[in-house]
């Protein structure tokens, strides 16, 4: 392991969030975009128009092949996952309905469940186990007869936690329930096959393991389902018509679509898919694996979560004794210009079962497919010298 030191190397761990740095080919996709082809899509029939349109469909088919989508019109682009999630979730559940989730949701969840419920929803939230997620058993204990949506996190962003989506999905086909997987930790570092897993909507970001820049996203809506929107607007066709227009993707797209982070997504998929997920899913394997067998080694520091070995995201909270989260990461940015993130990471509900809500939370560590060895053990050493400080 490499002696802690500071210098002008970057070593950013911080891709839970946002993934950096970004394949070359999406920052070249984006410049090439607004420089070529920035015209509306959709809404005039001039070469930049049809440009822009052609980019969006190439985005839309390849999201389409990434989750094994039934057509590429089943993929409909939002700003972010948190808009696909409130989509899903306010355009399928009404007053009187009942809702079941997990311990383990972000609060792009959580709080559109807790709108709701304020407006007479009723929601059940299932303890889920730090180390085996979210129990399908208990989902089938819970359903009511007034159930009509279950929605949990594919990977915990707080502790890298996995839940078997195909075996959740399996109970809620079989009992009738639509499912919803906010996939924001997995698309794009995990195999997802949304017919496998009878997932009735995904929602994923583009920014995180999927490459692309801020400021996309995405919902997969399956066929013949009915959703009602929560936005209407122009759509660039039946703009005779002052109701929105029924058909796919359209119904869901009102305004004008980000094209050149689209482009920079469609990049980043292709990248994806050219490296092939199984080789991006072992290296984030090996890499955290890396990472929690050298924080086992280290006295003083505590990981929240899967150990070595397990079924795991590359998500990987830790505890360093006598340190809070906040100012632990400081430490880490400051002195050794390592970037993770310190805090609740925006799951509060996730640090009441890990009991580390009081406290501020954790630091967060997560490395990806573009980290290498090196940063891992820059990292290592950084956090030893933090442990050993006080």
């Amino acid at each position: 392991m490499k002696t802690a030191q500071a210098d002008n190397i970057l070593v950013y761990l911080d891709n839970a969030a946002t993934s950096f740095p970004k394949p070359e080919s999406v920052y070249a996709a984006v410049d090439k975009t607004m420089r070529e082809a920035c015209g509306n899509p959709g809404r005039s029939g001039h070469k930049l128009s049809l440009s822009a349109r052609r980019i969006i469909d190439e985005a839309r088919m390849l999201c389409a092949r990434l989750f094994n989508a039934q057509s590429p019109e089943n993929i409909i682009f939002t700003n972010n996952a948190t808009t696909a999630l409130n989509l899903a979730i306010k355009g399928t559940v009404k007053p009187g309905d009942h809702v079941i989730t997990s311990s383990l949701e972000h609060n792009s969840v959580a709080r559109p469940l807790k709108c709701l419920e304020n407006e007479g929803a009723e929601v059940t939230k299932i303890n889920a186990d730090l180390r085996s997620g979210l129990d399908a058993v208990s989902i089938e204990k819970a359903i009511k007869s007034n159930t009509k949506l279950v929605v949990c996190t594919h990977i915990s962003n707080v502790t890298g936690t996995v839940n078997d989506i195909s075996a959740i999905g399996a109970v809620c086909r079989d009992n009738g329930l639509l499912f919803l997987v906010d996939a924001a930790q997995s698309a794009g570092t995990k195999p997802i096959d949304v017919q496998n897993m009878r997932a009735d909507m995904l929602a994923f970001p583009g920014h995180k393991g999927l490459l692309g820049p801020q400021g996309t996203g995405g919902l997969y809506i399956r066929p013949g389902m009915e959703l009602k929107t929560i936005m209407q607007g122009g759509t660039g066709n039946f703009s005779e018509s002052l109701s929105q227009p029924e058909s796919m993707p359209e119904k869901f797209e009102s305004g004008t679509l980000n094209t050149p982070g689209l482009a920079g997504l469609a990049a980043g998929v292709r990248f994806i898919l050219e490296t092939g997920i199984d080789r991006i899913e072992q290296r984030e394997a090996m890499l955290t694996n890396r990472l929690i067998e050298g924080i086992n080694g280290i006295d003083g520091v505590t990981i929240i979560g899967p150990g070595p070995g397990a079924n795991r995201g590359s998500v990987v909270s830790i505890l360093i004794n006598g340190i809070s989260s906040a100012d632990s990461a400081l430490m880490m940015d400051a002195a050794f210009n390592i970037a993770v993130r310190g805090g609740l990471h925006c799951a509060p509900d996730a640090h009441r079962s890990a009991g580390t809500l009081e406290s501020g939370g954790t630091v967060r560590i997560s490395p990806n497919y573009l980290n290498s060895e090196d940063d891992i053990d820059r990292c290592l050493s950084a956090l030893e010298a933090c442990a050993g400080s006080l």
